[in-house]
């Protein structure tokens, strides 16, 4: 069943991150698909379900993510997924388990373990760095160490570590849950077989946590379409939300030129 594009949203989020951590970005993709329904969803582990244990391997964290969405009654008509790093990962293989779910999806600074080699997924130059983060008890500072590794904004004040660190607080993710979601995007190797609904790559060229050449091994393989922002890190909607929204609403544009025309 045909459904407009960008009219049902689901949005994923990455390692160790709930939906909240989408941030001001939510207001302002609605801002761009004023009729659109938004919704986020919580990986395993994360958010609402902090204290649940979350699955080691990306197909069960796509299956009880998908209960999510049947249970909210959201895959009535297919979803358009928005997806960024380990999310990119359970985005990947939900289209690959049921394309029916899914109009299209856009996936955001991810990478595959068969396609990419680890020191590429998690770029050497920030080994000691991502370490000392994981070692870290004090909540703020390792918020602050996080979006200090996550995002290329040149001037921060506190207002996000600050929020990072209330949303800790408040849903404190687990070491063991960060373990099981780094051993799940660890093992991660989807078949070759290329999604059937349509996919954009979304990518920071200034990606200090997982390299670009991640996000051009997957496009190389699959032959999708990538962009690239110039500077942006790997939280690309926090660098420049506006410039995600502005390749989502140009591809949006054309996948239902291409579907008119077809």
């Amino acid at each position: 069943m045909y459904s407009p594009l960008g009219k049902n949203w689901i949005l994923l989020r990455g390692l160790a991150r709930e939906s909240a951590h989408w941030g001001a970005f939510v207001s302002q993709l609605q801002a761009a698909f004023p009729d659109a329904t938004i919704t986020l969803l919580d990986l395993p582990g994360t958010g609402r379900f902090y204290l649940e244990a979350s699955p080691s391997n990306i197909p069960d964290i796509v299956e009880q993510v998908r209960n999510q969405a049947l249970a909210q009654g959201l895959l009535k008509q297919p979803v358009t997924l928005l997806a960024l790093s380990l999310g990119g990962m359970v985005a990947w293989e939900w289209l690959r388990r049921y394309p029916e779910d899914i109009a299209a999806a856009s996936l955001m600074n991810t990478s595959f373990s068969n396609l990419s080699p680890f020191y590429q997924r998690l770029r050497w130059q920030i080994y000691q760095d991502f370490i000392a983060l994981l070692m870290t008890r004090k909540v703020y500072q390792r918020e602050v160490q996080i979006l200090q590794l996550t995002s290329n904004l040149q001037f921060q004040d506190d207002a996000i570590p600050s929020l990072w660190h209330s949303i800790q607080q408040e849903r404190p993710m687990s070491f063991s849950n960060s373990f099981r979601q780094i051993i799940a995007a660890a093992r991660y190797k989807p078949c070759a077989l290329k999604p059937t609904p349509p996919v954009l790559l979304l990518n920071g060229g200034g990606d200090r946590l997982v390299s670009p050449a991640c996000s051009d091994a997957i496009q190389q393989q699959y032959q999708l379409e990538l962009r690239r922002h110039p500077w942006a890190g790997h939280d690309l909607t926090l660098d420049d939300g506006a410039w995600v929204i502005a390749q989502l609403q140009d591809w949006q544009v054309n996948l239902d030129r291409d579907r008119v025309c077809g």
